[in-house]
């Protein structure tokens, strides 16, 4: 009986021990359970402030407001701030209640007091904030009225009870949350179950601000989207009508940007009943600064055009106001040719642009003139040459952009000048209208390059 009893007795502790381990674990699973759904109900409490925030009249800031009134409302304080740390330098970025820290007048409007807050911008390592931001490490102060840290402060006298914590990710500090109870009445300072609150919402303060960041790129991302498409919209509305005829002479032109807007342009301009002057311009770079300067250009060429003489003058015409009024490592190429359809003569001139190409008789011939690209030098020191020809019938002439002929292949491999003549030579074999044979020669660079990166521009000159 007694083995007996002592074997019952050892069941009877093994089955306690199991038991008493059996409820613990389900405690800590329900615990667990319990926080996990506390901890998901505020992130989606806080991303619904955050929502609601930026639907606001204050827009993004109105996000960050939201956040700081939260988190008032989580520590039960008089006021909170919300401040971001950027090149060592505390801004604040949202606020809740009549923040007293700060220079100003307390009681101004919110909008006036995030203005004041934000001139004062704290240097990490100074001042009481500046030190929490540094330190890594949050600060509760039972009554900061006696606290020399706050003497700087008009209303020092008044402050009760303040705290302060980093918002910390991996380790980096991403800004501050400061919280302050000026109600000295209560003469009850924050409590350490309040400070811990503070340092837990700390995390979602962050991936708030975060989310604000995201958000501000977006819509920055989305206004520029939306100036550039008004500028390429502008900047198509300039551009002549693709295709011209002057007697027998053909005119067709065609250009696509690698970018939102083009930095290549081409024009047609009427000197009188007899002649037209057709240009191709190829600014250096890409982007919005080729685009201004491919419309300056442009308007520069326009003017001139008004008073033309010859087109050599034309040429240093348009140089000398370039050369004045844009900067120094910025210029532009130009191929311009004028057409004269008594005689069915074509004068061409370049600027620093790549050669015309003619098919004439089932040959071809490139013609390249001097000339330096426009705005590079001063008017003294340009020189542009020009060439006169007789144009027979059923001769086609390209001027294209370097787009073009520096296209590449997968293997990095320009599409080149030579590569370029071939297609425009197959394609005045084989078709008849300038719009069929710039197709095809677009076309043909087209299937050689992975990628368009570069403004492409070709203007064909056909005499039936």
């Amino acid at each position: 009986m007694t083995t007996a009893l002592v074997i019952i007795s050892v069941l009877l502790v093994i089955t306690i021990v199991i038991a008493v381990s059996f409820y613990r674990k389900a405690y800590e699973l329900r615990t667990d359970l319990t926080g996990a759904v506390m901890s998901r109900t505020e992130i989606s409490n806080f991303l619904s402030r955050f929502a609601s925030g930026i639907n606001c009249e204050d827009g993004l800031d109105g996000a960050l407001h939201s956040s700081a009134c939260y988190v008032c409302e989580q520590v039960e304080a008089g006021s909170v701030a919300i401040y971001g740390l950027n090149d060592r330098k505390l801004t604040a970025l949202g606020v809740c209640g009549e923040y007293p820290l700060f220079s100003g007048k307390a009681g101004e409007s919110r909008q006036k007091l995030l203005e004041d807050l934000r001139i004062e911008v704290i240097t990490a390592g100074e001042g009481f904030l500046g030190k929490v931001a540094e330190s890594r490490h949050g600060e509760l102060v039972p009554l900061a009225s006696v606290d020399e840290r706050f003497t700087e402060y008009p209303s020092c006298s008044t402050l009760g009870s303040v705290m302060a914590v980093p918002m910390l990710k991996e380790g980096i500090v991403y800004g501050v949350i400061c919280a302050v109870d000026n109600r000295m009445l209560t003469g009850k300072p924050f409590s350490n179950a309040q400070f811990t609150r503070l340092k837990s919402l700390a995390a979602q303060v962050l991936m708030v601000q975060q989310l604000v960041q995201v958000y501000g790129e977006i819509s920055r991302r989305e206004r520029i989207d939306q100036e550039l498409a008004f500028v390429r919209q502008f900047q198509n509305s300039l551009l002549p009508p693709a295709s011209v005829t002057l007697g027998d002479f053909s005119v067709c032109a065609r250009t696509a940007s690698a970018k939102e807007v083009n930095g290549d342009f081409y024009d047609m301009v009427k000197i009188d009943g007899n002649r037209l002057l057709v240009m191709v311009g190829d600014a250096c770079g890409k982007g919005m600064p080729a685009c201004i300067l491919a419309s300056m250009t442009r308007s520069f060429a326009r003017a001139m055009a008004a008073q033309f003489t010859t087109l050599s003058k034309f040429l240093r015409d348009v140089n000398a106001n370039l050369n004045r009024d844009s900067d120094a490592d910025r210029f532009i190429t130009m191929g311009c040719c004028l057409i004269d359809k008594r005689g069915g003569l074509i004068e061409f001139g370049r600027a620093g642009h790549t050669d015309m190409v003619m098919h004439v008789h089932n040959h071809l011939r490139r013609l390249s003139p001097r000339g330096t690209a426009l705005g590079m030098l001063p008017d003294e020191d340009a020189e542009f040459d020009t060439i006169c020809l007789a144009v027979d019938h059923d001769t086609s002439i390209m001027l294209f952009s370097d787009g073009l002929s520096e296209a590449l292949n997968y293997e990095r491999t320009e599409f080149g000048t030579e590569r370029l003549a071939n297609a425009f030579h197959v394609a005045c074999d084989h078709r008849d209208t300038p719009e069929e044979i710039i197709d095809d020669v677009m076309a043909a660079v087209h299937e050689f390059e992975y990628e368009q990166n570069d403004d492409q521009t070709m203007l064909l000159i056909r005499r039936s």
